[in-house]
């Protein structure tokens, strides 16, 4: 049976650098989301942000009192429960901007998908612990297999493919990791191309929902409204040089040109603002606790742990790409957040309970199950 409660030899090993590198992230998020809406909101969007937070940072804690094996033992009701949220988001919910990816309480919206990508990283990590690993054994691939295709077909139908995107790369990364043999990867690889092309010509995807995914090839080729967003965030990012314009000094942010800059187009702030030089300081703060997650995958204790902390890098990895790529016009836009900076009560919340299991498992790495 596993502690429950944390005890004053574990806590000692709390990894503090790596939640101070959140926190420092999350803070630099909060100044530029009041930059991107102080004109329009003064403060609101931003304290409230520092309210999430505040929040997620209590959150941790809590969470870091319970051992991570006596969370994965509820892997399968985290998992269902999730499962069961999102069926009910794609029946009831009404579509905004275009998906209906959102379950509306009172004022406030909540993304169900956010919370769902926890429950698939400690359904698939328990599995395979309870597999030995043997990821290539066609049974237990095909068991892999159906946890992953449920969640991300009931996303796909939102449509919310940029959060389907993070669910695969999540689940690729564990598979890689669990020793997943080359001949696999090729045909999920090669089976993934036509699975694409269905979605693509289904209906799923509206027309302009299609344009906003290919606009960033050739934005001149499409109608104003569609490419206005990226074509925005590009003068405002070309415009930042090297030193940027200043804090609260972007034409571009405190026009408010940019669509959706406080969310998704984050980026296009920091760009402006704090140039090249504030860019790359942003991207090795992100660099530095990417590592140290996969520091504490291969330090962890069991296997457990080891792809739960690979699901979360992966989970990391990914929406910095793609989210600062289509800002800048290298990838298609596909609606996801900048961990830790953008505005939004659902992504930071499910991002500081990720690394509050990472820090978890890096807590007990030194002591016997």
């Amino acid at each position: 049976m596993y502690k429950l409660l944390i005890n004053k030899k574990t806590y000692k090993n709390l990894d503090v650098p790596t939640l101070l590198v959140a926190i420092a992230i999350s803070c630099f998020g909060i100044m530029n989301i009041y930059s991107a809406t102080h004109n329009q909101s003064n403060y609101y969007y931003a304290k409230l942000q520092l309210l999430w937070v505040i929040l997620s940072t209590i959150i941790i804690f809590l969470i870091l009192l319970i051992d991570y094996r006596t969370i994965a033992q509820y892997a399968n009701l985290i998992y269902w429960s999730g499962v069961g949220v999102l069926l009910f988001n794609d029946v009831t919910s009404k579509a905004i901007k275009g998906a209906s990816s959102w379950i509306r309480i009172g004022n406030r919206a909540l993304e169900p998908a956010e919370f769902v990508k926890i429950g698939l990283i400690l359904i698939i990590a328990k599995k395979l612990e309870e597999m030995d690993c043997n990821i290539n054994n066609l049974k237990n691939f095909l068991i892999l297999c159906f946890y992953a295709f449920i969640p991300i077909f009931l996303i796909i139908i939102q449509p919310n493919l940029g959060m389907a995107l993070i669910y695969l790369f999540i689940v690729f990364c564990i598979f890689f990791i669990a020793g997943l043999n080359l001949k696999s990867i090729i045909i999920g690889i090669a089976s993934s191309i036509p699975l694409c092309l269905i979605i693509w010509f289904s209906g799923i995807l509206k027309e302009y929902q299609k344009q906003r995914i290919t606009s960033f090839i050739n934005p001149g080729a499409y109608q104003q409204d569609v490419s206005f967003q990226l074509t925005q965030s590009l003068i405002a990012v070309g415009s930042g040089g090297l030193h940027g314009a200043g804090f609260l000094k972007g034409a571009q942010v405190s026009g408010g040109y940019i669509p959706e800059v406080h969310t998704d187009f984050i980026f296009s702030v920091i760009g402006e603002e704090w140039g090249l030089i504030g860019s790359t300081i942003l991207l090795a703060a992100y660099g530095i606790l990417i590592y140290r997650i996969i520091k504490s995958a291969k330090e962890s204790k069991d296997s457990l742990g080891r792809f739960i902390c690979i699901g979360i890098a992966a989970s990391l990895i990914f929406s910095v790409f793609q989210n600062i790529s289509m800002t800048i016009g290298i990838m298609p836009i596909a609606g996801i957040t900048l961990p830790f900076v953008s505005y939004g009560g659902s992504s930071s919340l499910a991002n500081f309970i990720s690394l509050a299991l990472v820090l978890n498992i890096s807590m007990r790495k030194y002591f016997n199950i």
